[in-house]
Order: C-alpha cells, then structure tokens, then sequence
C-alpha cells in the first residue's frame, strides 16, 4: 500500500468551488481507496491504495471530483515519501519569521521546464521563490498593507509554472504530511 496526499486546486477559496470534505471523502472511498481522510477545508486528501501509476490515479481522482460534486478541479499528488524529503530539506530554515511572513509549498504536476532564475526576488522584495525541489516550488511572502496586493505576487507562480499548480501554506504541508505518517502502510482499514 502507497500512502498519498492529493492537494486539490481552487477548493473553498474565497467562496469559489465549495464542496464540504465530508463530501470529498465519500467521493472518493467508493474507488476502492483507503483509509481516506480530508485534512482542513482547502482540499487535502490522504488516503492509501495498491495503485501506484500517478497520472492514472490523478485522472481518476479529476474525474471522480467532477461527477460527484460537480467541480473541474486539478489535482496534484504526493507520496508520502515525497513530503517527508520536502520536510527533511527543511527549505525555510534560513528564514527570519515574523507575523508578516507566509510559507508557502505549490506543488507542480510535473518537474518544471521553467526559466525563471532562482532564487527569485520580487522588484518591490515582498515575494521571493527560494527554491525547486523536485517538482516543489519553495516561496515566502512579506505581507505589506495591502493585501490584496501582496497576493497578486503569488500570480508570478502561476505565470511561470502554469494553471494546473496548486500552493498550501508550510504549516498545511507539515499537518499533511503527519497525517499521511498515521495512515497504515501494510494492512490497511476501511475509513467510516
């Protein structure tokens, strides 16, 4: 059994795509998925199957979404393994955290053929894209007066890397990841 976490995109943002979790993680246990588990309301989903092809399992996942809830949503997957090599490379250890400062993972469907160079600064320095690793794009944003503002910064990850990205803040990876710790990987249980 393989433990994975899918990262949907675009769920319970700012009122858009609504869907309840509960409603998620019936959707998804008639695949013969297991021991399913949503974390948070933004669309994180950990659960465990003997499926291994990723392409395959996001399609379905896609699929699934769309007819049960009726949501054209994108949906990028990890294995736990790969959350636990984010985790170990601890990305944001040379950062100086105040409670201006947001951590945040996008997570890529596929490695990148980018040409952005990183590291990368935004011009007004509140936005910096500190590092890839693997197909995980590492960034930290300074929030200044405005809002708004500070978050159409983010739109520099879309630009480069696509529409079919999806980002969580550090500490929603962390929790990610701890729940995917707790999931069995031998025998597995019917989640109820």
């Amino acid at each position: 059994m393989t433990s994975y976490i899918a990262f949907l995109r675009g769920i319970n943002v700012g009122g858009h795509k609504k869907v309840s979790m509960d409603s998620l993680r019936k959707a998804l246990e008639p695949l013969g998925f297991q021991n399913v588990e949503t974390l948070l309301a933004s669309g994180n989903i950990v659960f465990t199957t003997r499926a291994t092809d990723v392409r395959t399992l996001t399609e379905t996942l896609e699929q699934r979404i769309s007819q049960t809830c009726g949501l054209d949503v994108s949906v990028v997957l990890r294995t736990r393994r790969d959350l636990q090599k984010l985790l170990a490379a601890n990305p944001f250890k040379n950062i100086r955290v105040t409670p201006r400062t947001r951590l945040f993972v996008s997570f890529l469907p596929a490695k990148p053929g980018a040409t952005l160079k990183l590291p990368y600064q935004s011009p007004d320095k509140s936005f910096r894209i500190l590092r890839l690793i693997g197909s995980d794009v590492c960034s930290v944003l300074t929030l200044g007066p405005q809002w708004a503002k500070n978050l159409r910064q983010m739109d520099i990850l879309e630009k480069e890397y696509g529409k079919r990205i999806t980002t969580r803040s550090w500490n929603t990876v962390q929790k990610c990841a701890l729940r995917s710790a707790r999931l069995p990987s031998g025998q597995a249980r019917r989640a109820g």
